[in-house]
């Protein structure tokens, strides 16, 4: 997959392993980035190589809930008898790319909610399930405010990862100023098919993790609750509220795709520490102090990440010799009585 994405976008090479780590646990991400770094040419492309459907909603002020969920219309037949008929929507697909979501009024916006969530869709008193594997991919742009509506809290807590797109090194901008401008076109191939894709998450899903992983990824997001007795002073001076247990869920699901892309079969605390950032950056809302220190929440997540002590693992006590004590003959044998001799082993019965 990573192969045939690279065909199209150069570099991005830990945009595309996030995106690839949302698919194989059922999550969303959230790209954010300037304009003209290629976040839709990244999605489109990725459906491409993918044997699913695909849609593309262009978020604007003037969009309504039912042009996304769809919307039921009266019919007349021969007979002249009517009954209305649920017409569906574009979000009835397999890869959903809202592009500029914050282009629309948070009425419409919600409208993805249940989606995102139960994968499934209400219109009316009917309730619509969504073809599976089912994922949204969202982008917005974080540098104009005109005219746009941030995403409720509510909403960006539904993305497993925001993932931020940065501009690309001096050499990466060169191939992209060579390859772009010399009117080639680079042919993709499909390389998963959606029950392919439902198979890889569910073997995702059981990579194993440790009690070690799981005490780790519970004191890290509970220290980033200013009230919690955990969270370290600096948190409790500059977080109005931290991460909830949704976040926690994100982090081992993640860990288990790093895992399972890196062809191991349990999480380590690599994996955790590896995507904390995308999964904890839009769960954290500093306060005023920390806006005007300049600290932002990645710098936040980084210093929790120093700082948060690993779990402690049992220590076993051995014996003399390296030996546990529990496995030394003398301790389980019965000595034997001064001045006697041994008795002999009964003989075995007939």
């Amino acid at each position: 997959m990573q192969a045939e994405l690279q065909k199209v976008i150069v570099g991005q090479s830990d945009v595309i392993e996030q995106i690839f780590a949302a698919i194989f646990t059922r999550g969303h991400c959230l790209l954010e980035g300037v304009p003209g770094l290629a976040k839709t040419l990244m999605v489109s492309t990725l459906a491409r190589i993918l044997d699913v459907g695909f849609k593309r909603i262009q978020f604007t002020p003037d969009l309504m809930p039912s042009d996304i969920t769809g919307t039921n219309v009266l019919d007349e037949d021969e007979n002249g008898r009517r009954e209305f008929r649920f017409v569906e929507g574009p979000i009835f697909t397999n890869i959903l790319l809202a592009d500029e979501i914050n282009r629309t009024p948070p009425k419409t916006q919600a409208a993805l909610l249940q989606a995102m969530q139960e994968h499934e869709v209400t219109v009316g008193r009917t309730t619509y399930p969504l073809p599976e594997p089912f994922f949204t991919i969202a982008t917005q742009n974080p540098i104009e405010q005109e005219g746009t509506y941030p995403l409720p809290e509510a909403q960006l807590d539904r993305f497993m990862f925001n993932i931020k797109v940065g501009y690309p090194t001096a050499e990466e901008e060169e191939r992209i100023l060579s390859s772009t401008t010399r009117n080639e076109r680079y042919e993709v191939r499909k390389v998963l098919s959606a029950r392919a894709i439902v198979s890889l998450q569910k073997l995702v899903s059981s990579v194993a993790v440790s009690e070690f992983i799981i005490k780790y990824v519970a004191r890290l997001v509970r220290a980033t609750r200013p009230r919690d007795e955990s969270a370290p002073k600096f948190v409790r001076e500059l977080v109005d509220w931290g991460a909830g247990p949704r976040a926690g869920q994100n982090l081992i699901n993640g860990g288990k795709a790093m895992a399972a892309m890196d062809g191991r079969f349990s999480v380590a605390l690599e994996d955790i520490r590896k995507i904390a950032v995308p999964v904890l950056r839009h769960r954290i809302s500093t306060n005023f102090q920390a806006q005007a220190e300049g600290v932002t929440n990645e710098d936040l997540i980084q210093r929790l990440l120093r700082e948060i002590p690993e779990p402690e693992t049992p220590k076993y006590e051995t014996a003399a010799g390296g030996r546990p004590a529990a496995s030394t003959p003398a301790a389980s044998a019965p000595p034997t009585p001064p001045g006697n001799a041994p008795q002999p082993p009964p003989p075995p019965p007939r």
